[in-house]
């Protein structure tokens, strides 16, 4: 298996590499700061073997993206593009399986693991809304599935109970999480349902618009750009905006001790719809509306039990950095479930009231200011 540096020697010549250091904390990936000896800098990754087991249909998915998101942004946002080896591949697999590839790096940003005020929540969301509209005219069916099955929730808890039924729970975080699942195992169908039904859009979506993928400015709270497009997929809108309200509204963070930090917070949460309303507000016909809060509850739901799941297999999928990690992951997602039920009616009022507020817009990026 390759030495980051001698994957970064595949793109660039070895003598421009100056230094490789390890950067950001992701769950799947591998990924390292590249600055060359002329002070240009690039990211390099490895995509994990185990989880992405078609890179190419990766590396395609990507470049099919990027170029649409190019054309539709006008400036409007950043794109993270992919650089080629100068035998014009992007990416190169590895002994054990693994693809690297070579990314443009964008200067002056920062990443955030939390939110911290209500201005960050409207750029989120603004910038979620723009990449949205950015591929509403992109043909879903030009993209590979990189996860089969990604967000099938039904298949996810269905794979939980094959696990667990191999299993022996030691102790009682894990009996607790256990007995969480099965008295809200109805929340598995509530998409899927209303999927089937014809209710909720489907389009190209990122697959995973956490708040660790958003980057801002290093000296605002302005986003810039979403970047990680390793899920681009077809998909419902909904999973991307649940997933996304999932993890900026827990302001605690995703790897905090104590599970009852874990709180969804309403101001961010309005936030986040206040800007991608005003986006993209026009992509979402009534059932999506209709479906919004339960998205957000069913996405930390399914998280909480794809960690839980991982737990009981002896951490195959996720990384940690020990042994009870996603067993405390999988609990700080099941508190914010039980936070949003807390207050469902709030919710849901205040997506009510954005709805009955917000102006149809055409999906045509060039109507933006």
């Amino acid at each position: 298996m390759m030495t980051p540096r001698e994957a970064a020697g595949c793109f660039v010549s070895p003598d421009q590499v100056d230094i490789l250091e390890p950067l950001g904390s992701g769950n799947i990936n591998d990924t390292w700061l590249l600055q060359l000896t002329g002070g240009e800098k690039r990211i390099l990754q490895r995509l994990n073997p185990v989880v992405f087991t078609e890179p190419e249909g990766v590396i395609r998915n990507m470049r099919l993206v990027t170029t649409h998101l190019r054309e539709r942004f006008h400036g409007l946002a950043a794109v993270c593009t992919m650089v080629p080896t100068p035998e014009g591949k992007y990416g190169v697999v590895d002994t054990d399986g693994s693809c690297w590839r070579l990314l443009t790096y964008i200067g002056h940003t920062r990443c955030l693991n939390s939110l911290h005020n209500k201005d960050q929540a409207r750029e989120i969301g603004r910038m979620l809304g723009l990449f949205h509209r950015g591929l509403a005219d992109l043909d879903p069916h030009l993209l590979t599935d990189p996860l089969p099955g990604f967000h099938d929730t039904p298949a996810i808890l269905a794979r939980y109970h094959a696990r667990l039924a191999r299993s022996e729970l030691k102790n009682r975080p894990e009996k607790d999480c256990q007995r969480f699942i099965e008295a809200r195992s109805e929340l598995a169908t509530v998409l899927d349902s209303a999927d089937r039904q014809g209710k909720l859009s489907r389009q190209v979506v990122h697959g995973d618009p956490k708040v660790a993928n958003f980057l801002f400015a290093e000296d605002s709270d302005t986003v810039v750009s979403l970047i990680d497009l390793d899920t681009v997929r077809p998909g419902l809108l909904l999973h991307d905006l649940g997933d996304c309200l999932r993890s900026a509204c827990n302001r605690a963070g995703e790897e905090v001790n104590d599970p009852e930090m874990a709180l969804f917070d309403r101001q961010i949460f309005r936030g986040v719809l206040e800007g991608y309303f005003a986006r993209a507000g026009s992509l979402l016909q009534p059932g999506d509306r209709e479906h919004l809060v339960a998205s957000a509850r069913v996405l930390a739901f399914e998280l909480g039990i794809r960690f839980f799941t991982d737990h009981l297999a002896g951490n195959r999928y996720f990384k940690v950095q020990y042994e009870q990690q996603n067993l405390l992951r999988a609990r700080i997602q099941f508190a914010l479930v039980r936070s949003m039920e807390e207050q469902e009616q709030d919710l849901r009022e205040c997506v009510a009231s954005l709805s009955a507020s917000c102006i149809p817009q055409s999906s045509a990026l060039g109507s933006l200011p």
